[in-house]
């Protein structure tokens, strides 16, 4: 019979011991650093032989640019790699990717001549060293589902919103409403005010270059309202606190909270949700928090959501109740 191993890479350990205390197995023996000169390396401690493998590591960057201690996205997406590499040539029996927050997604299509497209990119990478299945959340842009020929799970964090945010507005239901920050967002925020029962509006905003964002209009009524920012992903903050301040000072909202997948965080990102309108900012802990502390920010675990898929993969079971 097979049997399960769970291994993590260094970008976010934490997360997977706690996946690993909800499955109730131990986590796996293995090591991974870096060389003298910045190579990456793995060393599994443990056999796998025939063993279905989920190997958990964010694509993320952690630490402060410039300060020792300092991890890129491309350290540890090879780490990954490398990782996988070293399962398949100790013959695991299946190879699973539990990648929580997918970086290089951001550049899924050719907007101008001679654009890459990276994350078609990093699928090839990813089933080339030898995964057989890939288990991410919120990926930034559902058509790179189809970058993979193999199996690929997306899991929604945002039910585990939608649960906070019926308990906080549990009284004041009438009051408050979900705002999509940009035209590409309103599926998702859509979806999520449906599952609350409240209206939505959209902020309509023209993005000058990368990281930057000017604010043209509010499509909807917001005044009065205590207003829920939705988005994927923050990572200089830009445009989520450009389009929490029109909401107040344009639309006439009555507050803000913010609330999104990955905190990425880099950048002045700390120092602009300080000095920003939001009264509140809610990330999955798909990538670490950042050593930089800020009052407004709070992590809600998603070690549950995972390891029922995780779970239920292993046991070759339907996933639709997690996505549900």
């Amino acid at each position: 019979m097979k049997d399960i191993k769970i291994f993590s890479g260094s970008s976010n350990p934490a997360l997977a011991k706690a996946i690993c205390q909800k499955l109730g197995v131990s986590l796996g023996n293995s090591e991974c650093g870096t060389f003298s000169d910045g190579e990456s390396f793995a060393s599994i401690y443990e056999t796998v032989r025939g063993s279905d493998v989920y190997l958990i590591q964010s694509t993320c960057a952690t630490g402060k640019k410039g300060e020792a201690g300092y991890r890129s996205v491309n350290d540890y997406l090879m780490e990954l790699l490398i990782m996988i590499d070293a399962m398949k040539r100790a013959s695991a029996g299946r190879i699973t990717a539990v990648i929580p927050y997918f970086g290089y997604a951001r550049q899924d299509r050719k907007t101008k001549p001679r654009d890459p497209i990276s994350a078609k990119l990093v699928s090839d990478l990813l089933t080339k060293a030898g995964a057989d299945h890939i288990i991410t959340m919120d990926i930034h842009c559902l058509q790179i589902q189809g970058f993979f020929d193999i199996p690929m799970d997306n899991l929604t964090g945002g039910n585990l919103f939608v649960d906070y945010f019926k308990q906080k507005y549990a009284n004041s239901m009438d009051t408050a409403m979900v705002v999509s920050p940009d035209i590409g967002s309103v599926q998702r925020a859509r979806n999520f005010a449906q599952k609350l029962g409240m209206p939505m509006a959209i902020v309509d905003k023209r993005r000058q270059k990368a990281n930057s964002s000017e604010v043209m209009n509010i499509i909807g009524d917001v005044r009065g309202k205590d207003v829920i920012l939705l988005d994927d992903m923050v990572d200089t903050a830009g445009s989520l606190c450009g389009a929490a301040k029109a909401l107040v000072n344009i639309g006439g909202a009555n507050s803000v909270c913010a609330c999104a997948s990955h905190g990425v965080l880099s950048g002045p990102a700390i120092e602009r949700i300080n000095n920003s309108v939001i009264s509140e900012l809610l990330f999955l802990d798909t990538i670490p928090a950042p050593a930089e502390s800020c009052g407004k920010i709070r992590y809600i675990s998603v070690a549950n959501m995972f390891a029922e898929a995780i779970s239920r993969s292993f046991n070759e079971t339907s996933m639709n109740n997690i996505y549900r």
